[in-house]
């Protein structure tokens, strides 16, 4: 009897400096500088791709540094990925959330995932006519794309907002500290540049959180096994360099402190024992994904086993 491919294990040795990852975060900056400062001379057809492209890849980025890169100075990662080019998610609220998702035990859980898309029954029931639609609407990538942001969005800044009112002073001291930096991104961009807030908002960060929504969307998918709640997507270069290997999910999720350029070589060693724990939770590539879920639902809203069940994580604790 042959025994199933085992997943790699073996350390790679950290660099001080992973300059793929530096050079990346100056063309998104100054990408960004630059579709912000012309943006009156590029005509909005070539204009919000590539400001949709900008914020997205900023947002990968970010998702980067959350796992220690590019440097071993933390100071240095995370100021690198503080500037809210978003606005409306403060970099260290992103951080403590996606580490917290990968707690892969609890994998889509709709209480312990800040990043599930699930409801309990509970909260389900409690949802309004009008909720339930809305939600209904973003189990397929169409309702995702178009509803998604603002949902997203409205979201969380109320639960923040609440959570505030309520007393949480280290929630406050971050929120402060973000909008001080939002303050410097909209100076530049009115003061300096001409652009509306609210141009801004249009242009730039919805149509970028709305790229970043389709490599979310089908990324995880309840189940009682830990190793078969994250897929994989192939085949894809363009959205590919875009989520910088994120598409590989099931293999971030086992080792997520690889760096994006590093990721498909090993990806590529460990496939079979992969795909054989996932349970073969594949895509052939974004495409893939348009087709089957464009308007068809991924999942049913409410988490189809209640909570997600205890299990075994078979990832490598987050940096």
């Amino acid at each position: 009897m042959t025994s199933a491919p085992r997943i790699s294990a073996k350390p790679l040795r950290r660099r001080a400096v992973e300059w793929p990852t530096l050079l990346l975060s100056i063309a998104i900056y100054g990408g960004w500088g630059a579709l912000t400062f012309f943006h009156h001379l590029i005509p909005l057809v070539l204009l919000v791709p590539a400001a949709a492209w900008t914020i997205a890849w900023h947002g990968s980025l970010q998702h980067e540094i959350i796992h220690g890169h590019p440097t071993r100075w933390r100071g240095f990662n995370r100021a690198l990925g503080f500037v809210p080019l978003a606005l409306w998610i403060p970099f260290a609220r992103y951080r403590t959330m996606h580490l917290c998702h990968h707690r892969d035990e609890r994998l889509t859980d709709p209480l312990d995932d800040p990043e599930s898309y699930y409801w309990t029954e509970a909260d389900w029931a409690r949802l309004s006519p009008l909720g339930r639609g809305l939600v209904e609407a973003q189990t397929c990538l169409a309702g995702r794309l178009v509803i998604g942001p603002a949902w997203s969005i409205s979201r969380f800044l109320w639960t923040e907002a609440r959570a505030i009112a309520a007393g949480d002073r280290l929630l406050a001291g971050i929120w402060a500290r973000h909008l001080l930096g939002c303050a410097v991104v909209l100076t530049w961009l009115w003061s300096v540049c001409g652009l509306s807030p609210l141009a801004y908002l249009a242009i730039f960060v919805y149509p970028g959180t709305a790229l970043l929504l389709i490599r979310s969307f089908a990324e995880h998918k309840a189940e009682g096994s830990v190793e078969k709640r994250t897929a994989i997507v192939e085949g894809s270069p363009v959205l590919g360099l875009l989520f910088l290997n994120n598409n590989l999910h099931a293999a971030h999720h086992a080792h997520p402190t690889l760096p994006w350029y590093r990721l498909p070589a090993w990806y590529r060693d460990n496939r079979a024992a992969l795909l054989g724990a996932n349970g073969g939770l594949l895509y052939d590539g974004y495409k893939d994904v348009f087709r089957r879920f464009f308007v068809a639902p991924h999942d049913r809203p409410a988490h189809p086993l209640g909570r997600a069940p205890d299990g075994a994580g078979s990832g490598e604790a987050a940096a």
